[in-house]
């Protein structure tokens, strides 16, 4: 593409050298510069891009775009001063692979929890409806029927409009994006042009990268503040956050709720470990899915469905033929009769709530296990918030090991086990592997007693000293029950 065309619609600051040249490629990595590139200096968390300029050049790359230009020139080389290098990238991308964003309907989800399930949901939904559509999540990306493994919950902006155009050269009508508030804050849907986006709670998590609550209910808020006129806001008002999202966004505004009034209104009638009877605006609706807070994901699925011109009773019927989503409430029974339940619940306010969708399903004949960590260099303020509701709401707490990461498993589980009042001292013991730890509780459990391996879900691995090593709580599980004999 030649440079000028790639400018197009894009503010700078100043230009040193020709350009009418052609550009291969864009990076933002001086590592991946090869000929004909375009090398964007981004500003990051850890290093600056303007310090591996040269580095870029001598790998090929023949236009540099950044804040500052450099003491010296090299020959040959276009220089495009800009005032955001960052902003610029996602721009740059947009032009580079054709403006996919505007040409499809892209939906983007944010919010603490959810934004997995409703993404996948929307997508399966979707293709019940005969459309063909691309996702980008924690779990995976898809375009179609591709699937391609994923590397961040928001990737980078240049990988976001690689998928966009690929999913509208297959005849993709729709795309379906989780929204991170990294994703937000480090402009990686910077220039993706929004027709919908959707808000499903937000709760105590990242404080380890963005410092306050209120930094990074902000981060939140500032996709749906830059949101266009023509896009619609769908908000969940029974978060205490929900309409704060919606104070400043020129985007149609819309709500979905189970206790107050809103567009989208749902009930729960009835659920067991099966699936749930729900009633949406007024039309009752059956799912294999459980849990009272995927009430709340399915209602945004409905919500979405409904903005983009579709029946209410269709899109009830297809949520009707809906599998779970993988790693999320997912279910296993022994062939004694325990009752394992596999969640990705990481943060309190996810755990409480599987907690209580359990609780409010069980008999009470039962006991409710929960083996649960806390991940390495991440937000250890929750720590002892998840303590504190694990062992509140079940009827024993295992901690142990999550993702470790580079920090000492043991001094974890001190700041989980901070959190548990005195009360429940004797309802939670701490096992840091966290295959003797689930083992322990195939160990306790009895015929129709349910365990639940919350944090990990549909991860494979677990991180101990910045190695990754295969590790599946399901297949952790299918062994112990094999070896075990239960």
């Amino acid at each position: 593409m030649k440079l000028k065309e790639l400018l197009n619609r894009i503010p700078t600051l100043e230009i040193h050298g020709e350009i009418n040249r052609e550009v291969s490629e864009i990076v933002f990595d001086s590592r991946k510069a090869f000929k004909a590139s375009l090398y964007v200096a981004v500003k990051g968390t850890i290093s600056d891009g303007h310090d591996f300029i040269n580095s870029a050049i001598e790998k090929g790359s023949s236009v540099i775009v950044c804040e500052n230009f450099p003491n010296d020139f090299k020959e040959n080389c276009t220089y495009i001063k800009v005032e955001n290098a960052s902003k610029t990238l996602g721009k740059l991308a947009a032009n580079f692979y054709g403006n996919p964003s505007e040409k499809l309907k892209l939906i983007g989800v944010t919010g603490t929890n959810g934004k997995t399930s409703v993404c996948t949901l929307l997508f399966d939904v979707f293709k019940i409806l005969g459309y063909s559509s691309a996702l980008i999540s924690t779990v995976e990306y898809r375009i179609g029927d591709e699937i391609i493994p994923s590397t961040h919950t928001t990737p980078d902006v240049l990988t976001i409009n690689k998928i966009l155009a690929k999913a509208l050269e297959i005849g993709c009508e729709y795309a379906f994006t989780e929204v991170s508030s990294h994703g937000i804050h480090q402009d990686r849907i910077e220039g993706l042009h929004f027709k919908i986006a959707g808000f499903t709670n937000i709760t105590h998590d990242h404080l380890d990268y963005h410092h306050t609550f209120l930094e990074y209910l902000n981060t939140k808020k500032r996709f749906f503040d830059e949101l266009p006129s023509s896009a619609v806001a769908i908000t969940n008002v029974d978060d205490k956050n929900g309409n704060v999202m919606l104070q400043n966004t020129l985007a149609k505004k819309k709500s979905y709720a189970m206790k107050t009034m809103a567009d989208f209104h749902g009930k729960l009638l009835e659920a067991d470990f099966n699936g749930m009877l729900m009633n949406f605006n007024n039309k009752e609706v059956w799912t294999t899915i459980t849990g009272k807070f995927n009430v709340y994901n399915l209602l945004l699925v409905f919500g979405i469905a409904s903005e983009c011109g579709f029946e209410e009773s269709e899109i009830l019927t297809a949520i009707s033929q809906l599998k779970r989503v993988k790693g999320r409430f997912e279910t296993i029974k022994s062939p004694s009769g325990i009752f394992f339940i596999v969640d990705y619940a990481h943060t309190p306010d996810a755990l409480e709530n599987i907690l209580d969708s359990i609780n409010e399903i069980r008999t009470k004949n039962e006991r409710l296990i929960c083996v649960f960590g806390c991940g390495g260099d991440r937000d250890k303020t929750k720590r002892p918030e998840m303590g504190a509701v694990a062992a509140s709401k079940s009827t024993l707490a295992i901690i142990t090991s999550d993702n470790p990461r580079s920090e000492n498993p043991q001094e974890i589980i001190k700041e989980i086990e901070a959190g548990v009042k005195p009360e429940n001292y004797n309802k939670f013991l701490s096992i840091p592997d966290r295959k003797d730890a689930i083992k322990s509780a195939i160990k306790f459990a009895e015929p129709k007693d349910i365990i639940l391996v919350a944090g990990k879900g549909h991860e494979n691995y677990q991180e101990i000293n910045g190695v990754k090593h295969h590790f599946d709580d399901k297949e952790i599980i299918a062994e112990l029950l094999n070896i075990m004999g239960k």
